[in-house]
């Protein structure tokens, strides 16, 4: 068995080289190629207050099975000086159920979901998108930053968060690509933005319908939870929504609330690997309003922790262990 540990995968895996994997995978996911297994999350109480679960999954034309586990633990930082979010993935043989690696999956998840977000801004935002939007400015939001500005020619970028101390952060992701910043408040964000990436863990909209130009990109990244939502239900019912896995968008992403409010159905959602085959057509006018939905799936973690295993054994840097 291979084993990666945690501090060695930043320096295996860029954010280059998660795309394709996570591109792949949610083209085999709309073929029925791969699927993802049902999650399990559950609270474990005590003085902890930790969610603990996995995410696991089957993709056949990757040759990849396995599962995430892990969760969040919200004292960790405070009380421990680690982050707060914490997982480990384990891959193993489909053809006989032998273990085959573990990974540290705490660095994968970041960069699986910032490269989920731009997937999604290679395939449906419009061409000549000059404008980048970023709303949320923690830890995550400059790994979305980064990989979303290789999607596109931006020449500016302009950002809010609750807390606009934080949005510094951005301004240095910015920066290092040759770039500028600027706050804004959501009005100009949504008016003037031609992709808005949306990372936060908000329980309430943030981003109205009102607020966004015909045209505009819009991936949605932070909502994965019963109850959380980040845009205005009204504003799915303006687009045409994509997501990751439909499955998951009606129940736990941001498409559990316009489904709730009667505003689309399930039909209405596509599968974001249907563009990538070319069994949708993807945006359809530049005067389009599209948004993904993205709700991070298992598949993601092991597409990329696959990637990072193969990485390791190029570099000499896999260790082995009998099992």
């Amino acid at each position: 068995m291979i084993i990666v540990p945690e501090a060695a995968c930043p320096a295996l895996l860029s954010l280059e080289d998660a795309f394709e994997p996570v591109e792949q995978v949610f083209a085999a996911m709309a073929r029925g190629d791969a699927e993802n297994f049902p999650v399990v999350r559950e609270a474990l109480g005590g003085a902890e207050e930790a969610l603990y679960g996995f995410k696991g999954g089957y993709d056949r034309a990757g040759e990849t099975l396995g599962l995430k586990a892990g969760g969040y633990w919200p004292h960790n930082l405070e009380r421990r000086n680690i982050t707060n979010h914490q997982s480990t993935v384990y891959l193993f043989d489909p053809a006989t159920g032998r273990p085959t690696a573990m990974i540290g999956g705490n660095y994968l998840t970041a960069a699986r979901t910032a490269a989920s977000s731009a997937v999604s801004i290679k395939h449906l935002a419009r061409a000549d998108s000059k404008v980048l939007g970023m709303i949320g400015a923690g830890h995550q939001a400059a790994f979305q930053l980064r990989a979303a500005l290789r999607q596109r020619a931006f020449e500016r970028v302009i950002g809010w968060n609750l807390h606009p101390e934080m949005l510094a952060r951005l301004a240095d992701v910015a920066k290092e690509a040759g770039l500028p910043f600027e706050e804004v408040d959501l009005d100009r964000l949504g008016q003037e933005a031609d992709v808005i990436v949306s990372i936060t863990s908000s329980f309430a909209p943030i981003l109205k319908a009102a607020q966004v130009k015909p045209g505009t990109h819009i991936a949605c990244m932070g909502t994965d939870t019963k109850g959380k939502q980040e845009v205005e239900a009204a504003l799915l019912a303006r687009a045409t929504v994509f997501t990751d896995e439909v499955a998951q968008s009606v129940t736990i992403g941001e498409a559990q609330h316009a489904i709730a409010e009667g505003l689309i159905t399930e039909a209405a959602i596509n599968p974001i690997g249907a563009v990538i085959n070319g069994t949708h057509p993807g945006r359809s006018s530049a005067e389009e309003i599209t948004l993904f939905d993205g709700t991070g799936v298992g598949l993601q973690d092991l597409a990329v922790a696959a990637k990072v295993v193969e990485l390791a054994k190029t570099a000499g840097k896999a260790i082995e262990v009998e099992v």
